[in-house]
Order: C-alpha cells, then structure tokens, then sequence
C-alpha cells in the first residue's frame, strides 16, 4: 500500500480512514481483508502500518465492530466452530505452523483462498489452501459473522 506523500511545511499525513462499517457478512470481511494486501508483516502489529496475523483479523472485525480476541489460540477457542466442508469468505483458518499449538490465522475469501500476514518477510497476501504447505498445518475454521450478526461462541 502506498504511503501518502508529505505534506508542505513538514505535517505528517492524516491516518487513513476507517473502512465503512457496513453489515458484517462474510464477504464485506472478505473484501476489507483483500484492500490491505501489501501491507507489511510486523510483529505484534495491528494496525495498517502493520500487521501480523491475528492483528489483521483483529482489525478487520473491528472495522465491523465485532469484538474479537487479539492473540491466534484465543481466536481460535471463539467463533462458531464448522467444518471444513462449510468455509465461506470471512471465515477464519487456523494452522499449526510452529509447535504443536495453533499457531496462524487467515481470513477465507472464496474457493481455496485465503489472506493473511504470513511472515517477517512478507506482506498482507493471499494463499491457496490447497497448496501442500497450508494444507498439512490446517487445524480448524471459526465462524464470526453470519448474515450479519456477529456469532461469538466457544468452542465446545
């Protein structure tokens, strides 16, 4: 995402708006996940000046005023747990990509795809599920919204 150039007399630039608050379906979810591809992963980051993965999830409910937990293995005790078989855009991927523990989180925007922020060297992208590396460390899917009302329960 391209930085706004400087302002005359030295005044940082404003902070970008917040996207619309529309309904939260799950393709609106979709949709705000996929305009912040290109954005730096940082480490801890939750906001579009960088994000790592739960902090992209986090951001982007809120911009739907879902309340949603920040860290990945309380994200994915939340939401309306479905299977596999069921995934829809704005529904939220769990992998294991470090230990044994639920480790990484993306956003579902259709097919097999998925957007997230993967790593310190990369960006806000989209993935495939189907690819080998995805699809092996693919634990679980959470829904939070469903025809626009927010569904925020344990798992059980």
């Amino acid at each position: 995402m391209p930085r706004p150039f400087p302002t005359p007399g030295g005044t940082p630039p404003a902070a970008p708006a917040p996207f619309p608050s529309a309904a939260a379906d799950g393709y609106a979810i979709a949709g705000t996940a996929l305009a912040l591809q290109g954005i730096p992963y940082r480490s801890g980051g939750e906001d579009p000046s960088g994000f790592d993965c739960s902090g992209l999830v986090q951001y982007v409910l809120q911009q739907y005023h879902i309340a949603y937990p920040r860290v990945v293995r309380d994200q994915y005790e939340a939401g309306q747990r479905i299977s596999e078989n069921e995934i829809r855009p704005g529904d939220l991927l769990f992998f294991v990509t470090e230990g044994r523990d639920v480790s990484h989180v993306g956003i579902a925007i259709g097919g097999d795809q998925f957007v997230h922020a993967p790593n310190a060297r990369g960006v806000v992208r989209v993935d495939s599920l189907s690819t080998r590396y995805w699809r092996d460390r693919f634990v679980g899917v959470r829904r939070v919204a469903d025809a626009g009302q927010p569904q925020l329960t344990t798992r059980q």
